[in-house]
């Protein structure tokens, strides 16, 4: 069997996330200029850009199902160099539908992609003996990152949309060349069921999933109206709660895989939706701009490692096909970003934006709540872990 603990599968996992981040960030920046090719209203545009959406979920459905057979490697790269492949598309596509079906394509090249590449992700941290998902799920940060940067500043260069994303499809091609004959070759059983309804411990990874993803769509949608809405920042400056929020969760998870190494999961789950919602509590209670502000960095703090950690019992777990967990945590949580920020909406129509952020707070009590349940167990594998961790460094 391929060994699943080397350099070169590490970085290819790397690369996987990395080409997801970035292909979704390179999108954004063009979306005004699809607008103004097909001369849509705001309606049509949002019932494109659910398309998206919709593809991205099904995709995610059948990839749990191919790689309990197959494997992830197969769609890892069918899913990167489609991405690669389709971006060009959504700069060009001519009308609302071939634009819609480009989208639709683009989304389940991504939901595929996601969900193998944390399928994989899963399988080299076994190896490892170590954590390393939160260091994988900062690459995606990363890669978005670099994604709207890239696009940004070639549009500013006045290179046009077309020009840019055939530069960002260049450089997809190269990152999931360099992976590909790196990423691991281990198939599941061949008597791995291609569907297992998801329940018991799963849906509770589920569940907690879709809470955590839900708060990053909400502060991502609406933290720049709370601030200007409740005068701690102008509208020039909306956009910093998002960006501190950001920055803060990407430090996190870069520095989460030895954090939990030396403390572990439970803790991890526990004391990191504390400082969350702690977050949420210094948002809402400062009168201070700059406090308010730090309220976000607790957030990010927070919140970064919650998610690794449940793909990781994901894909530990032996309820069902480690394969079929992760592609239910993903959906689910997918299903969160999408859900969310409406949900907000409406709630802020009845009780205001302060208190939906204080119901996005409430919700993520949750975390730390379920932090025993999720680990339960498997505090004893743990510790071995992280013995053997220090052992290594030392």
């Amino acid at each position: 069997m391929q060994s699943t603990d080397r350099p070169e599968t590490r970085l290819a996992t790397r690369l996987a996330f990395l080409v997801g981040g970035f292909a979704l960030a390179c999108w954004a920046p063009l979306v005004p200029f699809a607008k103004a090719r097909l001369g849509v209203d705001d309606s049509v545009l949002g019932m494109l850009l659910l398309c998206l959406g919709l593809g991205s979920v099904a995709a995610m459905l059948a990839t749990g199902m191919l790689s309990a057979r197959y494997g992830s490697k197969p769609i890892i790269i069918a899913g990167g160099f489609g991405l690669a492949l389709i971006l060009p598309m959504l700069a060009v596509a001519g009308t609302p539908f071939t634009l819609g079906v480009a989208l639709a394509a683009f989304g389940a090249c991504l939901g595929s992609l996601d969900v193998a590449m944390n399928i994989h992700a899963v399988e080299v941290e076994k190896g490892a003996g170590r954590p390393l998902m939160s260091g994988f799920h900062a690459l995606f940060s990363v890669g978005g990152f670099i994604g709207s940067l890239l696009v940004t500043v070639l549009l500013s260069l006045k290179a046009g949309p077309l020009a840019a994303t055939l530069l960002s499809s260049a450089v997809m091609v190269i990152a999931m060349i360099v992976a590909w004959p790196r990423l691991l070759r281990t198939v599941q059983a061949e008597d791995a069921p291609l569907f297992v309804l998801p329940r018991g411990f799963v849906l509770l990874l589920a569940a907690l999933a879709a809470i955590t993803f839900l708060v990053e769509g909400a502060i991502l949608d609406w933290s720049a109206l709370l601030l200007t809405t409740e005068g701690r920042a102008d509208a020039s400056h909306g956009g910093l709660g998002y960006m501190l929020f950001a920055i803060a969760m990407t430090a996190g998870r870069f520095a989460g895989d030895a954090v939990t190494a030396r403390i572990g999961d439970r803790a991890i789950m526990l004391w990191g939706g504390l400082v969350a919602v702690a977050g949420f509590a210094v948002l809402l209670i400062s009168p201070i701009s700059i406090l308010a502000m730090g309220g976000f960095l607790l957030i990010g703090l927070g919140a970064s490692n919650i998610v690794p950690v449940l793909f990781r019992k994901g894909g530990t777990q032996k309820i069902m096909p480690p394969g079929l967990a992760v592609a239910a945590i993903t959906m689910t949580g997918y299903a969160g970003v999408l859900v969310g920020p409406a949900g907000v909406g409406f709630a802020a129509d009845h009780i205001g934006l302060p208190g939906a952020f204080w119901m996005l707070a409430l919700l993520l009590c949750v975390a730390p709540l379920c932090a025993g349940i999720v680990t339960r167990n498997q505090e004893q594998g743990e510790a071995d872990a992280h013995r053997s961790y220090r052992s290594m460094d030392a």
